[in-house]
C-alpha cells in the first residue's frame, strides 16, 4: 500500500538554481563584454607604460602619419602612426593610465566627500543640513565644465589640479543622492529599533544606513566615471587639460584634429576607445543597478530560460 502511494505521489519540483554574481554577469552578454573590456582598459592603465612606454614615445619620421593596417613597420603600427611617426597602438595603451587615473581620482574624491556630507546632512539637525545643502547649491549653480575651464586657466594644468577641479564639480551629485536616501532609510523599522536599543549615531549611520544606500551610490559612481572621463577628454581637447609630453585619449583626439582630412585615424582610434569605454561603463552600471538591488536581483539570480 505504501509502495503504491509512493509511486502515485508526484515528485516535488526542484527549485531553480540561483546564480552568484559571476553567473548573473555571464547571463548578461552585454554586461560580460563590458566587464571584459574594462578589465583590459585597467590592465593597460596599470602596465601599459611599463610595457610600451618607450615605443609610445619613440619617433620615426619615416612613419609620419603612417596608414593603419599595414604591418611593414611591425605590429605596433597596426593602427597607424601620428604626426611624429610614433605608433598609435602603444600611445593609446599608455594614455589609458592618465585618463583612468584622472577619472578614478575625481570619482573617488567626490564619492567620499559627497557621501560623507550627505550622511551628515541626512541624519543631523536641520540647521547643519541646510548649511550643507546650500553649499551644494552654490557648486551646482556653476556649469561644471565652465567652472573647470575657469579654474584650469588660472591654475597650472596638471593631473592633480584636474582631479581636484573635476571632483569639486561632482560632489553635489553624491551629496544630494545620499541625503535623499538617508532621509528615507532613517524612518524604517530597523533604524528605529537600533535607536530604541541605544545604538550610537555613528553605529546607526555606518552599520545600518550606509550598507542600504551603498549600492545606489556605487551605481551612480560607475555612471559618473564615464561622465568624468568625457569631461577630462573635453578639457584636453580644448588644450587646458593634461599637457604634452603627458598624454591622454582626449589629448590624442585634439592633436589629430588638424589631420582629419588627410589622416583620420589619428583622432578616430582614441575617440573610438573613449566611446567603447563610456559605453561599457553604462552597460555595467545598468547591470549593477539590478544586481545590487535586493528587490530586483531575483531577475538575474534565477537560472533557466525564464531568468
Amino acid at each position: 500500500m505504501s509502495a503504491t502511494t509512493a509511486e502515485t505521489t508526484p515528485a516535488k519540483p526542484t527549485p531553480p538554481a540561483k546564480r552568484g554574481y559571476l553567473g548573473m554577469l555571464w547571463a548578461d552578454k552585454f554586461a560580460t563584454f563590458a566587464a571584459i573590456f574594462l578589465i583590459i582598459v585597467v590592465f593597460c592603465a596599470l602596465f601599459g607604460p611599463l610595457l610600451l612606454g618607450d615605443a609610445a614615445s619613440g619617433q620615426n619620421l619615416r612613419a609620419r602619419n603612417a596608414a593603419p593596417f599595414t604591418l611593414e613597420r611591425g605590429f605596433l603600427y597596426i593602427l597607424g602612426g601620428d604626426a611624429l611617426g610614433r605608433p598609435l597602438l602603444p600611445r593609446i595603451v599608455v594614455a589609458a593610465q592618465n585618463t583612468i587615473m584622472v577619472a578614478a581620482g575625481a570619482v573617488a574624491a567626490s564619492f567620499l566627500i559627497g557621501a560623507t556630507l550627505g550622511l551628515i546632512a541626512g541624519y543631523s539637525r536641520k540647521i547643519l543640513s541646510e548649511v550643507i545643502m546650500r553649499l551644494a547649491d552654490v557648486i551646482m549653480s556653476f556649469p561644471s565644465l565652465l567652472l573647470a575651464v575657469i579654474v584650469l586657466y588660472i591654475l597650472e594644468p596638471s593631473v592633480g589640479n584636474l582631479i581636484i577641479v573635476l571632483a569639486i564639480t561632482r560632489i553635489p551629485i553624491y551629496l544630494r543622492t545620499t541625503r535623499a536616501e538617508v532621509l528615507e532609510v532613517r524612518e524604517r523599522m530597523f533604524v528605529q529599533a537600533a535607536q530604541v536599543m541605544g545604538a550610537s549615531t555613528f553605529r546607526i549611520v555606518f552599520r545600518h544606513i550606509l550598507p542600504v544606500i551603498l549600492p545606489t551610490l556605487v551605481t551612480i559612481a560607475t555612471l559618473d566615471f564615464a561622465f568624468v572621463m568625457l569631461a577630462e577628454s573635453a578639457l584636453s581637447f580644448l588644450g587646458i587639460g593634461i599637457q604634452p609630453p603627458e598624454i591622454t585619449w582626449g589629448l590624442m583626439v585634439s592633436q589629430g584634429r588638424q589631420y582629419l582630412t588627410s589622416a583620420w585615424w589619428l583622432a578616430f582610434w582614441p575617440g573610438l576607445v573613449i566611446i567603447l569605454t563610456t559605453m561599457s561603463l553604462n552597460l555595467l552600471s545598468s547591470w549593477m543597478r539590478v544586481a545590487l538591488d535586493p528587490t530586483q536581483r531575483w531577475r538575474l539570480e534565477i537560472g533557466g530560460k525564464n531568468a
